[in-house]
């Protein structure tokens, strides 16, 4: 059975479509100026429920896939089963802003400092670098007045503090924390294949744009991560009795749904999802293309396929990040997650008008996201 969206905005022609190895269709959006194919974009996306089945796919679900930023809330779960939110007295906004890649708004870079005088540490400690940030306002200001940003200013910045009272908390040195065999980042690799799903040897591990390990697992892998988030957030909300884990990932989401604001920053996606979606489904995206979802229980999630909370994957082959926007919002439309005035706010994302200097719209998107049901 497939699941294709009916509302695209241009049928593409066979031409435009690439099979892939595994016999799918991998060609997601296939951008026009005028009639003439300007770029095709191959994608991968994965769908699963609360208990990890693939319920849908396009591409190969299980791609492996460096989920750079997207992973975030599992490193921040390492953090909190730590005890450090407790201890140093970390809120939700706190914990928000460590699983962002925040716009350096003069609120993120404050709430960041703030977090380091909460954990015993400085600017000086973080093992991040300052950088430009994702905001174009924020830019056009910091031009404006000659400012040179710090790590403080780094989008990771929450996370890297985050981190820092977590190496605190364990009793664990602050120097080189960064580092992949300081024992916070032992935890955090261990946390990280747990919470996926996978032993420890099923995640491959990197260097992030912002100095500290990052992973790589199966496309679907981040789907369960996200789903789980979801999850625990349900079973909280009925009261039923959960193990601290549960509760961690409850919280987590919590935090990200409660401060969207925080977990990008104005006019970004992440944050206009959440805000659209107000609190029925959490958002991340990370850096070269990869984003997830997890989508609390509902009659649409159901009617997905899904027993209990639904996870979304979505990894841009060439790491297009307005591309990707688009095909989480087509995908969204497909599984008809929300409703349309929910996604409708995405528009500008899904739909944007492509003009060129003189105001005159040049071109079109057209989508062939085509969702294949998993077998059994």
């Amino acid at each position: 059975m497939n699941i294709e969206h009916t509302q695209t905005h241009a049928e593409p022609t066979e031409n435009t479509r690439m099979t892939h190895s595994h016999g799918t269709r991998a060609v997601a959006v296939t951008s026009y100026r005028g009639d003439a194919i300007e770029n095709t974009y191959l994608a991968h996306v994965a769908v699963v429920d609360a208990s990890g089945r693939l319920l849908h796919s396009f591409g190969d679900p299980s791609r492996m896939t460096l989920a750079r930023s997207a992973a975030k809330p599992a490193q921040a779960l390492a953090i909190v089963e730590t005890g450090a939110l407790e201890r140093f007295g970390f809120d939700e906004a706190d914990l928000a802003l460590m699983c962002a890649s925040h716009s350096s708004e003069p609120r993120h870079i404050e709430r960041a400092r703030q977090m380091l005088a909460k954990a015993q540490a400085s600017e000086a400690d973080l093992r991040c670098g300052g950088h430009p940030p994702l905001s174009d306002a924020v830019y056009v200001d910091w031009l404006k007045r000659d400012f040179k940003p710090g790590a403080v200013c780094s989008n990771c910045s929450g996370k890297h503090a985050g981190m820092l009272a977590g190496a605190r908390s364990i009793g664990a040195a602050l120097a080189g924390y960064e580092l992949p065999e300081h024992p916070l980042q032992t935890r955090v690799k261990h946390t990280v294949a747990s919470v996926c799903d996978l032993p420890d040897d099923g995640v491959h591990w990197s260097t992030d744009g912002c100095n500290l390990p990052t992973p790589a697992f199966p496309l679907d892998r981040l789907a369960r991560l996200f789903a789980k988030l979801a999850a625990g957030e349900d079973a909280v909300e009925a009261g039923a009795a959960v193990e601290p884990r549960t509760a961690a990932l409850a919280r987590i989401y919590r935090a990200m749904t409660g401060y969207p604001e925080l977990v990008a920053g104005d006019g970004r996606f992440c944050t206009q999802l959440m805000q659209a979606f107000d609190g029925t489904l959490v958002g991340k995206v990370g850096a070269e293309g990869s984003y997830a979802i997890g989508v609390r229980a509902s009659q649409q999630t159901a009617q997905a396929g899904a027993e209990g909370a639904l996870g979304i994957a979505v990894k841009m082959e060439d790491g297009n990040v307005a591309m990707l926007y688009a095909v989480v919002a087509e995908v969204l439309a497909v599984l008809d997650i929300g409703t349309a005035a929910q996604r409708a706010a995405l528009d500008a994302f899904h739909a944007p008008t492509m003009r060129n200097t003189m105001g005159v719209e040049t071109g079109r998107l057209a989508f062939s996201v085509a969702l294949e049901r998993a077998a059994g």
